[in-house]
């Protein structure tokens, strides 16, 4: 594989897909990302974002899988951020990927939600986006620096029903119960690299051995605060089974928790790697989206 590419990685992602779709995801790690933004439906649409990039002469493309989301054609960050829909908080700068967790958690308006993990606050302001800015979501973050970060972020995208923890999410009270949770899970960040950007991976089989420990804690956790009957999502930013596909058997084993099958046309056009889990998916990294993983699970007791 590719120079730049941590060994014991590419070793992994050999291993698993093969040699063929290794290639293919290197070169998805050699790709420049496009930059891709979500309109922040609390405060402008859609059609007002995109005659605001016009006017400022960025070109961007519409996602058919979502009705805020955009590809800018011939721009970056840089070009957008001194813009007024940037300053005002009617757009979020996120990537395509990272949109799909809370569109496939499908969230509802009154609802009480759960966002795990949540710093710096792109789902957790999409899922406001999402409810109207009528579900009240409760946001853990338990590094200090993040949480204020994301509390900037919240109330700049004027998510007004979000309260913030400071607080590691396994560490909740057993008294806790929610309607969804989201569980965007630490992760190695397999699935982000981008070498021409110079990114790199801190990646040991000590440092997956330790955040696979991590993420079954804290999915168990999820599925126990959960109402009975009711869904959560799991994702990850790592294209790797260990922390994917592996985590979520592990999880529905211990707590009888059953999946949801995710409908993978209901995204087209989002490039796929195969999964070993049917009805899970995972986003093979190219030039438009980062490798991503996402799984819909249901408390059953």
């Amino acid at each position: 594989m590719r120079e730049g590419i941590p060994s014991y990685l590419a070793q992994l992602i050999i291993a698993q897909y093969g040699e063929e779709t290794a290639e293919r995801i290197a070169q998805g790690f050699e790709c420049r990302r496009k930059t891709t933004l979500r309109a922040n439906r609390i405060k402008n649409d859609a059609a007002g974002v995109l005659s605001a990039l016009e006017a400022a002469g960025i070109a961007a493309q519409r996602v058919s899988w979502s009705e805020d989301a955009f590809i800018l054609e011939n721009a970056h960050e840089d070009a957008v951020t001194p813009l007024s829909i940037y300053e005002n908080g009617e757009i979020y700068m996120q990537s395509l990927s990272s949109m799909i967790p809370p569109i496939v958690l499908d969230p509802k308006a009154e609802e009480n939600i759960l966002d795990m993990a949540a710093a710096p606050g792109g789902k957790t302001t999409q899922i406001a986006a999402l409810t109207g800015n009528r579900a009240q979501i409760t946001a853990c973050e338990r590094h200090a620096a993040r949480a204020e970060r994301m509390k900037y972020n919240l109330q700049k995208q004027g998510a007004t029903r979000v309260s913030v923890m400071n607080i590691d999410a396994r560490q909740l009270d057993d008294m806790f119960r929610f309607d969804r949770v989201l569980l965007d899970a630490p992760c190695s960040g397999s699935g982000t690299l981008q070498l021409r950007e110079g990114s790199r991976a801190r990646f040991t089989k000590e440092y997956l051995d330790k955040t696979v420990k991590t993420q079954e804690a804290l999915l168990v956790k999820a599925l126990s605060l959960l109402r009975p009957g009711c869904e959560m999502v799991y994702s990850t930013c790592s294209i790797l089974e260990r922390e994917n596909e592996e985590i979520v058997r592990r999880a529905m084993k211990k707590t009888g928790a059953q999946l949801v099958p995710i409908e993978a046309q209901a995204f087209p056009g989002v490039p796929l790697l195969p999964v070993t889990l049917p009805g899970t998916m995972c986003v093979c990294p190219d030039e438009t989206y980062e490798g991503f993983f996402v799984a819909k699970l249901r408390r059953v007791r």
